[in-house]
């Protein structure tokens, strides 16, 4: 696949994509929106695709929100009817419910985390800061901070927020409040990603797609709701014929080495 905005490769069963606009700052316009929406209901429908990468061109950036300039302002906000662009970047926003690691690379901010949000695992350089811009340039911080609240504690989040573009959450930081699970020097990072891409591609993907699906589901439910929900996710994953590639992998003896993170 060829886009304009977006870098797209296969291998081993998963897809790396790569936002390409760094002279920007890899911030979404309307092409990149659109071809984001593109790229996840292709791999979506891609039996071949197991996993995902999420990541930036250069080492300045992943995404620092909406390119102002290439994404007309409504000023005559109706809260009615205002429908936000960053709510289609996401691979959930598409119905996209196959694991997507995102590997960030730089400055994370604002619409960036409409990206964040909808992956599944994180990982990030050690270069890598996060940060809200809204309050600063005085927009209120909505959307943005309510996707990651799901991901930071409130505390934090509500610094983030407020603290506009004085104040940067650093790689380590964001690490030990659990926004991301892993930090490497920039230049593993890609790897690193790929790492885990590439081992959850391994697996029977019954069980890989109703645990992610449950996991996804459970958090917006109280315990009991998410365990009556579990059953019938565990019953869609739980097939004969997932069993038997599950027994087959458990049988061969073949095991991965595992890493001590």
């Amino acid at each position: 696949m060829e886009f304009e905005t977006l870098l797209y490769e296969e291998t081993e069963g998963v897809a790396v994509v790569t936002l390409n606009r760094p002279e920007v700052l890899n911030s979404f316009d309307v092409t990149m929106e659109r071809e984001l929406a593109a790229v996840w209901n292709s791999i979506k429908a891609n039996p071949e695709v197991r996993a995902a990468v999420l990541t930036a061109a250069g080492d300045r950036a992943f995404c620092t929100g909406m390119d102002r300039s290439g994404i007309p302002v409504d000023e005559d906000y109706d809260p009615y009817t205002y429908d936000d662009p960053g709510h289609r970047l996401g691979p959930k926003s598409q119905e996209c419910w196959k694991p997507v690691i995102g590997a960030v690379n730089g400055m994370a901010g604002g619409g960036g985390f409409y990206l964040l949000g909808e992956c599944d695992i994180l990982v990030a350089a050690d270069h890598a800061t996060f940060f809200d811009p809204h309050v600063t340039y005085g927009m209120p911080a909505v959307f943005e901070p309510i996707t990651m609240l799901a991901r930071m504690p409130f505390g934090e989040v509500m610094r983030m927020s407020l603290m506009g573009t004085a104040e940067r959450i650093s790689a380590q930081r964001a690490y030990e409040i659990g926004l991301i699970t892993e930090v490497v020097p920039k230049e593993q990072l890609r790897e690193a990603a790929l790492h885990v891409a590439r081992t959850i591609a391994s697996f029977p993907q019954s069980a890989v797609l109703s645990t992610l699906r449950t996991l996804w589901a459970a958090r917006e439910l109280s315990p009991d709701q998410g365990r009556i929900l579990g059953n019938v996710l565990l019953n869609l994953g739980t097939s004969t014929l997932a069993k038997a590639e599950g027994q087959q992998v458990f049988a061969s003896g073949k095991r991965p080495e595992p890493r001590i993170r």
